[in-house]
């Protein structure tokens, strides 16, 4: 008995010490602006369309083919789907609140930069979020931890980009943007110790934590990034966004199949 309890303390050390790397990896992301902001305009939007079409595949995939399997595994179908739907309208809330600013394009930098200190206060929300869901699926299985970090983090390039040219415009320099944006994408560390140390309280968390993270990501894909790819019409930028989509699902899929 001595033994079996030493090897599933060092398997729970374990589980929080990945979950601890990857939302430190994802909350370093928001670094990213300053790297590519160094490019040309044109560039940058050829792989900002690429990030964006990979990140709706690796999301999609992440709640369709990881989180959602998993979580009813757990729960039964109706409580998984219903919870789904709540992450769902979670976000829909989080958005309608928080997000608005980003189509405000307000000339007055007295009314940009309460707007910039908003759009911090929301991503911490997201971030916070995006920490349980790792929290959750490393409790869950590795493979399904670092399907849904891989997800989470393909998601997070675009935005993180769009975040740091937000607070440039509003007033911010770019060593401020670069820390605050920083210290709002920690709050994904507080959100999975959170989940972590919670769910021993909570009864069915791991399947009600999937379930809630595959509604967010379906959410997320769907209403964020889906409507700004078919904004392009162009025929062989569609293309090259449905290639970028297929290789985000194949890569979840491949994360699934043959780490399990």
């Amino acid at each position: 008995m001595f033994i079996i309890r030493v090897i599933n303390n060092l398997n729970d050390l374990m589980v929080l010490e990945l979950i601890i790397l990857a939302t430190v990896i994802v909350s370093l992301i928001s670094l990213v602006g300053i790297f590519l902001l160094s490019l040309k305009p044109k560039t940058l939007d050829a792989l900002l369309t690429v990030f964006i079409s990979f990140a709706t595949g690796a999301m999609f995939a992440g709640a369709f083919i990881d989180l959602l399997p998993e979580a009813m595994e757990k729960l039964d179908s109706r409580t998984a789907s219903l919870t789904v739907l709540v992450g769902i309208l979670v976000f829909f809330i989080v958005e309608k609140l928080i997000y608005w600013h980003h189509h405000h394009h307000s000339k007055h930098e007295e009314k940009e930069k309460p707007l910039a200190y908003l759009n911090l206060i929301g991503d911490g929300i997201h971030n916070f979020f995006d920490g349980a869901a790792i929290a959750a699926s490393f409790m869950a299985s590795y493979e399904l931890g670092i399907a849904t970090t891989i997800a989470i983090i393909a998601h997070e390039i675009p935005q993180e980009i769009g975040d740091f040219s937000l607070l440039i415009y509003s007033g911010f320099t770019k060593t401020k943007a670069l820390l605050f944006n920083l210290l709002s994408a920690f709050t994904a560390i507080a959100g999975a110790l959170l989940f972590y140390y919670s769910s021993s309280f909570i009864k069915n968390s791991q399947g009600l934590g999937l379930a809630f993270a595959a509604g967010t990501f379906i959410y997320i894909a769907g209403a964020d990034l889906m409507p700004e790819l078919q904004k392009e019409l162009n025929i062989r930028k569609s293309f090259v966004q449905f290639i970028a989509m297929l290789v985000g699902i194949l890569l979840i899929w491949l994360v699934v199949t043959y780490l399990h």
